[in-house]
């Protein structure tokens, strides 16, 4: 009888246990929760802990309270000047208001995605076709990403979420028409490469004509130079010739025929024809030497 009493009381702990179990969930500090009743919401504001609900009767989601990335695949926007351009984008969002969250989406991740994705892809389309390519690509990032994340924000509160930052990653053309952008980039180098061709064949011809003259004044000027100074040397060996003539004219007159003779005889094959009283053989006929 007693053994009786002891199991149903046991059975009865367990039951109790599993009751508390069940009644009882946590909400964690990454997390926000919603307690539903038979699919409506009762209640929203959670703090982190533990907490209470009517089993069966009650249903409790949680939902990641932490900022996610929203990585939407590339769209197309149209530009001020009707030209295409192709857009990467991310966003960075989290959950605001979690009973709104819920009622807009139904806790879905893939339609809480494409809801996003149209208002931001909305708000992108709005700020690109107030721009040019140029100002979209450099001139004015800064300030479209503020404009993007504030009007981005201001159409997410309907589906209870924030919009914390929108950032383009990459802008490109459409391929059709980068190929054209490309050929007119090319032409344009080109052009450029040629005009700079002229312009150096230009300098190099200046460079030229002037390295000919300072070529053609420098000779001149070593010439003239030059002649100078073999007139000076013409001038100080005639000096010389005069002072020593001046001197001793026999002798001059000796040492000058000796240096004829040695010029005229000195291969030995040579032949002339002179008058022998010629005063070129005068030292040659004299006896003693005179």
């Amino acid at each position: 009888m007693q053994g009786g009493k002891f199991g149903f009381v046991g059975v009865l702990l367990v039951v109790v246990a599993g009751v508390v179990y069940s009644s009882a969930f946590i909400v964690n500090q990454w997390e926000l929760a919603l307690k539903l009743r038979l699919g409506e919401i009762v209640d929203a504001d959670y703090n982190p802990g533990l907490h209470w609900r009517i089993p069966v009767i009650n249903e409790v989601m949680k939902f990641d309270s932490r900022i996610q990335t929203l990585d939407s695949r590339p769209e197309r926007f149209l530009t001020i000047e009707k030209k295409d351009v192709i857009v990467d984008s991310f966003a960075k969002w989290r959950i605001a208001s979690v009973a709104q969250y819920f009622r807009s989406t139904g806790g879905n991740p893939a339609k809480t995605a494409r809801l996003l994705s149209e208002r931001i892809n909305t708000s992108l389309r709005d700020e690109f076709g107030k721009r040019t390519i140029k100002e979209v690509v450099s001139g004015e990032r800064a300030e479209i990403m503020a404009l993007l994340t504030k009007d981005a924000d201001e159409k997410a509160s309907e589906l209870g979420v924030e919009i914390i930052d929108v950032r383009v990653k990459q802008i490109d053309l459409p391929p059709e028409v980068s190929e054209s952008v490309y050929d007119r980039m090319r032409a344009e180098r080109e052009r450029v490469a040629r005009d700079l061709r002229a312009k150096g064949a230009e300098a190099a011809e200046r460079i030229r004509a002037d390295a000919d003259r300072q070529q053609t004044v420098i000779l001149a000027d070593a010439f003239k130079q030059a002649e100078e100074l073999r007139g000076e040397g013409d001038a100080k060996a005639a000096e010389t010739y005069a002072n020593a003539y001046d001197q001793n004219r026999e002798f001059y007159a000796f040492y000058r025929s000796l240096a004829a003779y040695r010029g005229v005889f000195q291969d030995g094959n040579d032949m002339m024809v002179l008058d022998p009283n010629s005063e070129f053989f005068q030292y040659f006929k004299a006896q003693q030497g005179q």
